[in-house]
């Protein structure tokens, strides 16, 4: 059983999560997803979406017993029509929707030139960016209804080149253009669009990423000292959404490096590239 995550003191609850809200979270299966539909839950409405129904029907459990009400639906987000049937089956279940989270995403660990299966970036792009655009493009008219909020669980690979995550950066760029755009398309209507940029933290999505050929790798390629508990990842999510920013970067390194870029490029370069372990790269010369 997933621990529910404490709430952080610096930012505590407004009305936006104790007024029945219906709230969509893809990827809500394990990791992030699952915490944060457990962090949500209470007097809330959710609707948990991933491939494995079982694993759902679990987190749902959970979600139930921390005071909110659940629906489950199985979904591939690769796949178009799944997420368009997603919003319709959150419509159906709850009459409307308040906010969606989208956090489905897949990492992949591969050089550019070392990748045998350009493949990859296509599904990449399938699970990180389209299954947003499907769902939101879907869930729009309602979402304007209740003058709510999308949400977007990016990364820094979305601010920052990171070497051997070519096609994982490539994905997240575009995901946060995406919402950039969306954002101001939306101004004046009441909806807010926050896009989430967290560092490396502790869940599966890094140990599940792609290698060259396609396979799942099995390790994180990243030095691990450091990494945000899943606690603290949401535990920050929840209060940029409670306070409906534009945008939230994780880590006060992360910050800092962002803000130092246009200034040292080549040191944010480097940092980026000392990111990885030894045995992935971290040590080449540049």
């Amino acid at each position: 059983m997933l621990p529910r995550p404490p709430r952080s003191t610096l930012f505590p609850y407004t009305t936006l999560f104790r007024s029945n809200k219906v709230i969509v979270i893809t990827g809500a299966s394990e990791g992030i997803g699952a915490a944060l539909a457990i962090q949500l839950a209470p007097g809330n409405k959710l609707v948990l979406a991933a491939r494995r129904l079982e694993k759902l029907q679990e987190v749902g459990k959970q979600v139930e017993a921390a005071g909110g009400q659940v629906h489950c639906v199985a979904c591939d987000v690769m796949e178009q029509d799944q997420c368009e049937n997603l919003v319709e089956e959150s419509v159906k279940a709850f009459g409307g929707i308040d906010m969606i989270v989208n956090n489905a995403g897949v990492s992949m660990h591969a050089w550019f030139e070392d990748i045998t299966d350009l493949g990859t970036f296509e599904r990449l792009f399938r699970v990180n960016v389209m299954s947003m655009v499907w769902i939101t493009h879907k869930a729009l008219p309602h979402i304007k209804k209740s003058k709510g909020l999308i949400v977007g669980v990016s990364s820094l690979a979305g601010k920052t080149g990171v070497p051997a995550r070519t096609t994982y950066c490539t994905s997240k760029f575009a995901m946060s253009g995406f919402m950039e755009a969306l954002r101001i398309e939306l101004m004046g209507t009441g909806v807010d669009v926050c896009a989430i940029f967290p560092g490396v933290f502790d869940t599966e999505i890094r140990r599940n990423g792609l290698t060259p050929n396609g396979q799942r790798a099995g390790v994180s390629c990243l030095r691990e000292k450091g990494a945000m508990t899943v606690e603290q990842c949401v535990n920050e999510i929840v209060d940029a959404m409670a306070e409906r920013k534009r945008e939230w970067v994780m880590t006060a390194k992360g910050r800092l490096g962002l803000k130092l870029k246009p200034f040292v490029p080549a040191v944010i370069d480097k940092m980026a590239k000392d990111a990885l372990d030894d045995e992935h790269g971290g040590k080449q010369s540049a």
